[in-house]
């Protein structure tokens, strides 16, 4: 990648409670990458608009999220906490980039063809261009570096792709105005103005599997909720969801190959292996050979010594929503500082007034 400044940028959506997998897959890593990177940390609400569009009350679920972010350790003061719908840069960008991505680009995205299933053509046109407003999202901040799941990786890609096209069609003006840097695409090298954002994926717990099937994600949106466990739980729900979790009737192995065709076994071992921020293997050498009535205790005071200071903090931040409006709202001017340099940038490469 050429030579822009290092930055990461990702969100979660407002909708239901926050689970272990929103946890271990996101909030985690976003604690850690803020020692290191530059970071801002978004609540996309506009997206939650395509799971549902009449929500129960999408503020507070936009609250909990902010909430989650900080009880989880981000400093609001050294990065960014914010909002989407109160940046309009993020609108507004999607709709260039809707005129960038071709329908085909959307039609081949798995996740439109799970979520619409069968009948696609009843299916909203928002849900359609989610990754051109994703796109947006990244794109909006120059950011270099996005951390999401194996699920999210397909829409990353697409936006590399709107990225690349905006920078080979416009490769001329954004030379001619001095606004980007020379990037290598292909057997050519044009003047980019957005960087090819790179995914980070990594941990053993980039996918966390529902409790009562290793063959499905953990979801806020299963009807059961001893598939889950959620951020808000308290000590004794969590080691009952823990209990009760679903698994086969062999030992545990000694080594991760072992894991192979053990769904919920690969599922409570690498929940175990983020928690505690180990390996598979180093757990399979602790454990290996040993029932899972001897592994699953360890995993439930594991579990709740990790998230129940979580579940603490998320109610006292919760108590105060005034304070978390404050946060957002401060977070969202400093976003739309950045977000409206890149806006002008953008309308004077493709010649828009205004």
């Amino acid at each position: 990648m050429a030579d822009f400044k290092p930055l990461v940028f990702s969100g979660i959506q407002p909708t239901g409670n926050l689970h272990l997998g929103n946890y271990l897959g996101a909030i985690q890593k976003f604690v850690a990458l803020q020692d290191t990177q530059d970071c801002i940390f978004c609540v996309v609400d506009l997206h939650a608009l395509t799971a549902q569009l009449v929500q129960e009350d999408l503020a507070q679920q936009t609250r909990e999220i902010a909430a989650a972010y900080l009880a989880a350790g981000i400093d609001p003061k050294r990065h960014i906490v914010f909002n989407q719908a109160a940046v309009p840069g993020h609108s507004e960008l999607a709709w260039i980039f809707n005129c960038v991505a071709r329908i085909g680009w959307m039609t081949r995205m798995t996740q439109f063809k799970d979520k619409a299933g069968k009948d696609r053509e009843n299916a909203s046109l928002g849900l359609l261009a989610y990754p051109s407003l994703m796109a947006a999202d990244i794109l909006l901040y120059r950011a270099t570096h996005v951390p999401v799941g194996d699920d999210q990786k397909q829409h990353l890609e697409l936006t590399r792709d709107i990225a690349t096209k905006f920078n080979h069609d416009f490769s001329a003006r954004i030379e001619a105005k001095g606004l980007g840097v020379p990037m290598a695409m292909g057997d050519e090298t044009v003047n980019g103005y957005f960087p090819l954002a790179e995914p980070l994926i990594e941990g053993p717990a980039t996918r966390v599997m529902s409790l009562k099937d290793g063959s499905k994600k953990m979801s806020k949106s299963d009807p059961s909720d001893l598939s889950r466990i959620n951020l808000t739980d308290d000590d004794e729900t969590i080691a009952k969801k823990i209990r009760k979790a679903k698994t086969d009737p062999d030992a545990l192995p000694s080594e991760p190959a072992g894991l192979a065709g053990r769904p919920e076994a690969d599922n409570l071992v690498g929940i175990y292996a983020a928690l505690s921020g180990r390996s598979k293997a180093d757990i399979l050498t602790e454990f290996g050979g040993r029932p899972f009535s001897e592994f699953k205790p360890a995993l439930a005071d594991l579990a709740v010594d990790k998230l129940a200071p979580i579940a603490g903090d998320m109610r006292r931040v919760l108590s105060d929503p005034a304070e978390i409006d404050r946060t957002l709202k401060d977070g969202a001017e400093r976003a739309r500082a950045l977000a409206d340099r890149t806006l002008a940038d953008v309308k004077s490469i493709l010649g828009l007034l205004g």
